[in-house]
């Protein structure tokens, strides 16, 4: 019985520290443009591929494409 509680316990224990030194958070404000404008660019930066018009560069996703701050 002594086990069961020490295991629960140390149980407890180990899942209510965190081992997070960073937590980042998104803004809820996102723009989702459904067609892009004719004269968009495809650009690479980094080995990513983006969409670049009006001077934003803009990420492709299945709903549409969404503004990305490089």
């Amino acid at each position: 019985m002594r086990t069961l509680i020490v295991i629960a316990l140390m149980f407890l224990f180990l899942n209510t520290t965190s081992c997070a030194t960073h937590v980042a958070t998104r803004s809820n404000e996102v723009t989702v443009i459904k067609t892009p404008p004719r004269h968009y660019t495809v650009v690479k930066v980094k080995g990513v591929k983006y969409h670049f018009w009006n001077g934003n560069h803009y990420r492709k996703t299945r709903k549409g494409y969404v503004y990305v701050k490089i």
